[in-house]
């Protein structure tokens, strides 16, 4: 039995049970990369894991968790002595 889990604003969520996700492993991961719908599988009621469709790889950022910065002006020339002093 699948439960559809629909919270206002986010994704919709199917949730199974963990014995009829074990029969439908191929089935339900093929539904799910057509849809892009979350699969929850519940062992006793709880969340164990989410089946999400791949996206593919995503590029690596040069600035490891910090993929939003930019660095403006010049931060390799060194900095010129009245430029230190305003900032001490």
């Amino acid at each position: 039995m699948i439960m559809v889990i629909d919270y206002p604003g986010s994704t919709t969520m199917q949730t199974i049970q963990a014995s009829e996700f074990k029969a439908r492993c191929l089935a339900l991961m093929d539904q799910v990369a057509a849809s892009g719908e979350i699969l929850v599988v519940t062992k006793n009621g709880k969340p164990v894991a989410e089946l999400h469709p791949y996206q593919g790889a995503r590029a690596s950022s040069p600035f490891g968790l910090h993929p939003g910065v930019r660095i403006l002006g010049d931060i390799v020339s060194p900095v010129a002595d009245q430029d230190w002093e305003a900032l001490s």
